[in-house]
């Protein structure tokens, strides 16, 4: 899309689009979208999101090492969801269940794979279609690429994917275009690897900064009529664990928690084997760990900064008051405990996420800086977004509902707990489905009937499973009998003469999975 005098008559001139720097002319024809229903009152709807992020990195959870000041700043004034899950915790079914506000047996993603091309309803198309700008920047993770599921526009950053033949993000475009002579891989970590080190080019290449610059010009430029969904989806803190050295530096000596490691989880310590930089399990020593955190804890704090970056202009621009923002991950990050790497795992540091809202006074009069205890997950974003909008939708065709009634108050027909589940990705036997309120956690790992048990509240850190401690008999078969009854709709080979069956083989897709779509079974994310 070229520049066209239609921005001329929106405020901007044809000049000053091509100043913008990243991607000139798709965050010129960005700057300038519009639609056309009136803003009437409806807020601009800011949608921060970042990639393998725990949720326990947050200073507002609790953390005393790590530096999220304008993280923090979204709980002080807003709310922040102390028991966020992501039902599947990997980055692609984490992705359908934040486009379509279902459950992933209703998006039909159960595992690692490909976000299919169109469904029936989908985030940014509805607000499209509700009359909003609509702009997404940096990791989307689709299939093709460019699908834009009713984004006007987006400009990416695919940490150097290549899943459509001939893809090249807007990021290594623009990088290619001001460091030509320089490598944006020349740091040498993988992108799942467990090691870490300084950013070995200037700061300003960068892809959170590039992220964060090309949505500052964006909010600078802005002369739409209508209210904008922007959402900023940073690639990071996924590895590679590289941020540029004064974060790194930021956290050397630092107290940085060590891995909690459950007697239970010995079968994953993998002792005498040579294991690749991205292994998905091992014990790879306290140095190693300390070291993968010390380049994590540097990456969120990085991406802290440029999120105050963003909060800047918004305030200049006078929009903070008028903009609801909600701050999301698609999942966390192991980094070594149970001696586990990566993600794909029921545990609270692979499933459990971070989730803070900000909302305009005009959405809500209830008290900021809540701590909101029932269980939220990332189906929930889309009804959020439409509730904030005004847009009228049928609460039957979501499996999600609005934050904002928890925010309200209204927590009486709010869910008692939420499903967890993840197909086989790095082992074939690794499939398992769960339920956790928060509080108790249930896991059932399908390729052998093994169960697991956790009291949240005495044992956050899941060292003590007391699936086998007949103190608890009762607790389990509670459980069990709940997961029983969510899978039930599912009837075999998940649920076999009510009960729960051992499945030697997986799923990866289910039947719900849009027909048109390819599905290739996906191996890495």
């Amino acid at each position: 899309m070229e520049p066209t005098d239609a921005g001329d008559r929106r405020g901007l001139s044809r000049r000053k689009f091509l100043q913008v720097g990243a991607g000139a002319a798709a965050l010129a024809a960005a700057a300038r979208l519009s639609r056309a229903a009136p803003a009437a009152k409806r807020p601009n709807i800011l949608f921060l999101m970042v990639d393998q992020f725990r949720a326990d990195c947050l200073g507002a959870a609790g953390n005393r090492v790590i530096r999220t000041p304008h993280l923090d700043r979204i709980a002080r004034e807003g709310a922040l969801f102390r028991c966020a899950y992501t039902a599947v915790p990997s980055c692609t079914p984490a992705r359908a269940g934040l486009l379509t506000g279902l459950s992933p047996w209703h998006h039909g993603m159960l595992g690692y794979g490909t976000v299919a091309e169109r469904y029936k309803n989908e985030m940014p198309r509805m607000l499209h279609d509700a009359g909003y700008a609509t702009l997404g920047i940096g990791k989307m993770h689709w299939h093709p690429q460019r699908n834009l599921h009713g984004f006007d526009r987006t400009i990416l950053d695919e940490s150097g994917r290549v899943e459509t033949k001939g893809f090249v993000s807007d990021y290594r475009q623009w990088f290619k275009a001001e460091a030509p002579d320089l490598d944006p891989d020349a740091t040498g970590i993988g992108w799942n690897d467990y090691q870490s080190k300084p950013y070995a080019l200037p700061e300003r290449l960068h892809p959170t900064v590039w992220t964060a610059d090309t949505a500052v010009r964006f909010l600078r430029e802005y002369a739409g009529e209508a209210p904008f969904f922007l959402k900023v989806s940073f690639a990071r803190p996924h590895s590679p664990y590289d941020p540029p050295q004064r974060f790194f530096d930021m956290y050397k000596d630092a107290d940085l928690p060590k891995a909690a490691v459950g007697a239970w989880a010995e079968r994953y310590a993998a002792r005498g084997q040579t294991l690749p930089p991205s292994t998905w399990r091992g014990d790879l020593g306290a140095e190693q760990v300390r070291r993968s955190r010390q380049g994590y804890y540097g990456s969120v704090t990085f991406i802290d900064e440029q999120i105050g970056r963003i909060f800047e202009v918004l305030e200049k621009r006078g929009w903070l008051e008028n903009t609801l923002i909600l701050f999301t991950a698609d999942h966390g990050d192991m980094l070594g405990d149970h001696n586990l790497w990566r993600k794909t795992y029921g545990y609270e540091s692979s499933a459990r996420i971070p989730m803070l809202v900000r909302w305009p006074d005009g959405l809500a009069s209830t008290p900021r800086g809540q701590v909101l205890v029932p269980p939220v997950e990332l189906r929930d974003v889309l009804p959020t977004f439409l509730d904030a909008a005004g847009v009228a939708f049928d609460e039957k065709e979501f499996d999600g509902r609005s934050l904002l009634e928890l925010i309200r108050g209204k927590t009486d027909r709010w869910r008692p707990y939420i499903d967890l589940e993840h197909n086989a990705c790095y082992l074939r036997t690794d499939h398992w489905n769960g339920l956790t309120d928060g509080r108790t956690k249930y896991i059932y790992h399908a390729f052998d009937g093994w169960q697991q048990l956790f009291d949240l509240e005495k044992d956050p850190a899941e060292l003590n499973d007391l699936a086998a401690d007949p103190a608890y008999a009762e607790t389990l078969a509670l459980w069990r009998k709940r997961l029983v009854a969510h899978l039930a709709e599912r009837g075999e080979p998940f649920v076999v003469n009510g009960d729960l069956a051992v499945r030697p083989k997986g799923m990866n897709y289910g039947p719900n999975y849009p027909k048109s779509s390819s599905a290739p079974e996906g191996k890495t994310s």
